[in-house]
């Protein structure tokens, strides 16, 4: 474990560290950010126990990915379970009014979660969510009609609060006259199961929850009159009468209470995050604005930066291990998505935005497996559309300065209580031109090219160049891991080359291609082609070839143009101080790229061979690492 140990003991005996002993979810950092309040954990304690809250966190991708995949082993019954228990004069105040709230698809286990899922998901697919578009686009634009000469508002309570659940309730398919009766609710939902509430707030949430029980039982009693409805819930309602014992009575009036309460709020906040973070960096806004194919994936960027689901709960129904660490049957476990979301072993550059990030819809904030969040794309349509709409009418927008962000403590969501932004009505463009009509469902990857400008051209070995490659308006490029690749899209050739210059360089990248007259063209194209000034698109970087920096010795061998990765790790290593030795085969001299830099920067390590070898697996021998390609 990292950090100073205490007298503290977790329920399997072990020591517990000063870090783990002392967080704290509901105060500090946590609540300001916590995927930065978890880094210590990422690094040295990704699973440890916090006394204060009794339970495990779990803070690195893999090992929260892991739980969320075996929901019989990680079970999620105690995902709505309360953090804080209610007191017993609270019990019966929601008695009185009836209430019987049973567990629904966030929280059920196997096997009735799967079979009401299957029989349940059929209006959650794409041709059926397209069907809101329209309707969605209308109200955006409506709500925007209200302030968009003003010149400010607050898109927390001007808009963002109240359209996802007008989105909600329509998707449902509640009349617009008890729309009217459910949208001044307030519940306190997540406070009340997430939070620290007193015992006073909870006797008053009480009262809230068994009114608004009581609505939407009359409203589902309303939908059960008109069997040929189109919301959800009258599809619901239809196959609680085909499958009776799957779609049960209690469970229509729990699924509607659920989705009521919550299912608009996690979106609402979503969309109040993106625009926040969005709006932080404006160079990121007008990347957009110019770019607005880009909407679908700075959605997805967004959720992974700072979504609106921090964290989940499950619980261990057998003694079994987490990340290398034991953990005693029936323990609670708090999985951080906001931490996953965060860490560097599956991110790169985590703790930047990058809207042209290729595996940004790995990001956690939906879930994963089996209980993946059946209306992520509802979300993403949602947020899509409130960005297309708002980069075409108030491009100029921007957040108000020193503003104060409220959150409200709690262990799972997050999302500021406003959001002022302001413009100049007199700049307001209000060119409602073509939609761009984004499919449902993940973002395209075709969409993610980002441009650049070739900047140098260098001839490096025989039918060898080197490009350097930098962005058109001076701005930084993502920073990259040695053993990175960019995808180059130039001439109607789609190709990966390695990236080979100095990791460190800001704002630039640099990769060798070696001309290949019997390759499939795309080699040959660029040699014969490209020119400084020339724009190209680039996607990346990704980095399957990743440099382990915790090996003892490294054995380098690359032969050929298989040395462009070869000679960033070896910058690394050099960097580190880690001893390495490389081994770099080519025919003649003249054909090896960077032989000249290799002498220069890495003498002291560099075996150079005038020959082909050929290298099995088994010639590695027992170094820690043995890398390269011929």
């Amino acid at each position: 474990m990292g950090g100073d140990i205490m007298d503290d003991k977790t329920p399997t005996g072990c020591p517990i560290s000063h870090h783990a002993s002392s967080f704290d979810v509901f105060e500090g950092d946590y609540q300001v950010n916590p995927a930065e309040a978890l880094r210590w954990s990422r690094d040295k304690e990704p699973v440890f126990y916090n006394p204060k809250l009794k339970y495990w966190i779990v803070s690195r991708y893999d090992d929260v990915k892991a739980v969320f995949r075996d929901n019989i082993l990680f079970s999620p019954s105690i995902a709505l379970e309360k953090i804080t228990p209610a007191p017993p004069e609270a019990e019966e105040i929601l008695k009185s009014y009836g209430y019987a709230m049973n567990r629904t698809l966030v929280n059920e286990d196997e096997p009735a979660h799967m079979e009401r899922r299957r029989v349940l998901l059929e209006r959650f697919a794409p041709e059926e969510l397209e069907k809101h578009k329209p309707a969605i686009r209308q109200l955006t634009r409506e709500y925007m009609d209200r302030f968009i000469d003003n010149g400010k508002a607050d898109l927390v309570s001007e808009m963002f609060q109240e359209i996802p659940l007008m989105v909600a309730l329509h998707f449902l398919g509640v009349s617009d006259d008890d729309i009217e009766k459910l949208r001044n609710f307030s519940v306190a939902h997540t406070v009340n199961t997430w939070g620290k509430p007193s015992a006073d707030e909870q006797l008053n949430v009480a009262h809230s929850v068994g009114k608004f029980w009581q609505t939407a039982t009359e409203i589902l009693e309303n939908m059960k009159a008109e069997p040929d409805g189109k919301g959800w819930m009258h599809h619901t309602i239809r196959q609680h009468l085909k499958y009776p014992d799957v779609v049960t009575e209690s469970y229509l009036r729990s699924m509607m209470m659920a989705i009521l309460a919550a299912a608009h709020e996690t979106t609402s906040n979503a969309t109040v995050n993106t625009f926040k973070v969005l709006l932080s960096n404006r160079e990121n806004w007008q990347e957009i604005c110019d770019n607005p194919k880009l909407i679908p994936n700075a959605v997805e960027e967004c959720l992974r930066y700072e979504g609106s689901v921090a964290a989940w709960r499950r619980r261990a129904t057998v003694a079994t291990n987490v990340g290398g660490v034991d953990i005693p049957s029936g323990a609670k476990l708090l999985i951080v998505l906001a931490s996953a979301n965060h860490d560097e072993r599956h991110f790169e550059n985590p703790d930047e935005i990058d809207l042209y990030r290729e595996n940004t819809t790995d990001h956690l904030t939906f879930g994963y497996g089996s209980h993946q969040c059946m209306g992520k794309n509802i979300a993403r349509m949602e947020m899509r559309i409130f960005l297309e709409e708002f980069t075409k009418r108030l491009p100029h927008l921007e957040l108000v300065a020193d503003q104060h962000y409220d959150y409200l403590p709690n262990t799972s969501f997050r999302g500021p209580s406003s959001l002022w932004v302001k413009w100049d009505p007199t700049k307001n463009p209000e060119s409602l031109a073509k939609t761009e009509d984004f499919k449902i469902g993940p973002p395209s990857k075709h969409d993610l090219s980002r441009r650049v400008k070739i900047t140098e051209i260098n001839n490096e070995c025989d039918d060898v160049v080197r490009l350097v490659i930098e962005h058109p308006k001076a701005s930084p490029l993502p920073n990259w891991s040695p053993g990175s690749h960019i995808d180059v899209i130039f001439g109607g050739f789609n190709r990966k080359y390695s990236l080979c210059g100095p990791s460190n360089a800001q704002g630039r990248y640099e990769l060798a291609i070696l001309k290949e007259t019997e390759g499939r063209g795309g080699s040959f194209y660029i040699h014969e082609n490209i020119k400084v000034g020339d724009m190209i698109n680039i996607v990346g970087p990704k980095n399957h070839f990743r440099l382990d920096e915790g090996a003892s010795d490294y054995l380098l061998i690359a032969g050929g143009i298989g040395i462009t990765p070869i000679i960033a790790m070896a910058d690394r290593l050099k960097e580190l101080s880690k001893p390495y030795k490389i081994h770099y085969a080519g025919r003649r001299r003249s054909s090896m790229a960077f032989v000249d830099r290799l002498e220069r920067d890495h003498s002291a390590s560099l075996n150079r061979h005038h020959y082909i070898i050929l290298f099995s697996a088994t010639d590695c021998g027992a170094t820690d690492n043995c890398l390269g390609r011929g």
